[in-house]
């Protein structure tokens, strides 16, 4: 099987990133978090903002053009670390930081800035010219990042499925009030991702879509590895 590119988008809660991790490291391949990067840039913004501007929002505080060359400045970059790629920042992982409560809930804004994603995207596919056998996760991989994806997945599932796997994976009851309201959280999400002005979510034409609204996890990671040593076979 060569090298190539796997890329798989989808709506909120649908799994992207958990389901490819594991068809990753079925493959041999390495798993691009795209969300990584959106996450190191957020920090960046928070963190500068905080220096340049103490007691201000970092978005109304910082032009995008500074947080980009920020980035630029301490090393802003996702690193293999075998399985994966980490985000390093100021020359040390920086894993927690972007994962943080204060980047979480700022990284939607930060990422729907128009030069924000290209400068993203520009990193993601770099990291890929080295010929380095990759499963990328998001929202625009297959329409936007990679268009050139050997092959290309839509997962989805019903938002009721997704609302389901949403509360279980908080710990939460699976009651008939949560899960309707936790159905239409993800509907008007849907409708918001699906409709936005800035890389709306939308089905690659030549994706393969995949309904797991009734498969297990198992079952949606091995169909999804079968595609892939079809579409990469030598």
């Amino acid at each position: 099987m060569r090298r190539g590119i796997v890329a798989i988008d989808g709506p909120a809660a649908s799994g992207k990133s958990s389901t490819a991790r594991a068809v990753a490291e079925r493959l041999g391949y390495a798993h691009l978090d795209s969300g990584a990067l959106y996450r190191g840039v957020t920090w960046v913004a928070i963190t500068e903002a905080a220096k340049r501007a103490p007691g201000r929002e970092p978005l109304a505080a910082l032009a995008p053009a500074v947080i980009l060359r920020a980035a630029e400045d301490r090393g802003l970059r996702l690193h293999p670390d075998g399985a994966g790629f980490t985000p390093y920042l100021d020359g040390r992982p920086a894993e927690a930081e972007v994962r943080s409560e204060a980047a979480t809930a700022l990284v939607s804004a930060v990422s729907a800035i128009p030069v924000v994603r290209e400068w993203v995207n520009a990193h993601l596919r770099e990291l890929t010219r080295a010929g380095v056998g990759v499963v990328v996760d998001g929202r625009d991989i297959g329409t936007v990042v990679f268009p050139d994806a050997d092959l290309k997945v839509f997962l989805t599932a019903s938002p009721e499925a997704r609302a389901r796997r949403r509360l279980l994976q908080r710990g939460e009851g699976v009651e008939p009030a949560a899960l309707a309201r936790e159905t239409e959280i993800l509907a008007r999400r849907d409708a918001a991702d699906s409709s936005r002005e800035v890389a709306p979510l939308r089905r690659p034409s030549d994706a393969v879509e995949l309904d797991t609204s009734d498969m297990g996890f198992a079952e949606q990671v091995a169909r999804i590895e079968t595609l892939a040593r079809e579409a990469l076979a030598e």
